[in-house]
């Protein structure tokens, strides 16, 4: 008796096949999210998957990569640094201050779950991050002072003297004809 493969008799293998006829769904987002989810199948399958990346780097496997927005910016004679960390709290992130850089640096978890039409999913993601901000030279650095609010981290520090310029604010009256 023949051995059954599960290939049709025109299919090669390796060759990639039709799945038969399934159901049609009336959400249209249960359609995106299964399109989606085959799609990272296939990226997976030739290694250019989401997590693909991060699992080639050493000490990030299976973690997703993920660095902050960072803005710097001069407030009046403030150096400042504000960096969006939503969904963090201020002991998941650190801070280092050298003479030449702010480092900043912590951990992100989220854990999501989710149960619909019957079926119950979790996802858990974990991600490190670490940024470098280079200083102006003579930054002082000695007076450097953080806060953190609602996910936002700011970062002030006198800025260099030479970098901080004096002026003041003009008024702007109405004009005559003359």
């Amino acid at each position: 008796m023949a051995e059954k493969t599960g290939m049709s008799r025109t299919q090669r293998p390796g060759q990639l096949t039709q799945k038969g006829p399934s159901t049609w769904d009336p959400n249209p987002f249960g359609t995106l999210q299964r399109f989606a989810d085959e799609m990272d199948r296939i990226f997976d399958d030739f290694g250019f998957g989401r997590h693909a990346l991060a699992s080639s780097l050493p000490g990030t496997a299976a973690t997703e990569l993920w660095s902050p927005e960072i803005d710097m910016f001069q407030r009046n004679n403030d150096l400042v640094i504000k960096a969006d960390l939503p969904g963090l709290k201020k002991d998941d992130v650190k801070i280092d201050v050298t003479d030449k850089a702010v480092t900043i640096h912590g951990e992100r978890r989220a854990e999501r779950e989710e149960e619909r039409e019957g079926v119950y999913r979790c996802e858990r993601s974990y991600g490190s991050f670490y940024r470098v901000v280079p200083l102006p030279e003579g930054a002082i650095t000695e007076q450097a002072k953080a806060s953190f609010t609602d996910g936002v981290l700011e970062i002030t520090m006198p800025a260099p003297p030479e970098q901080v310029t004096r002026g003041r604010r003009l008024d702007i009256a109405e004009g005559t004809k003359k």
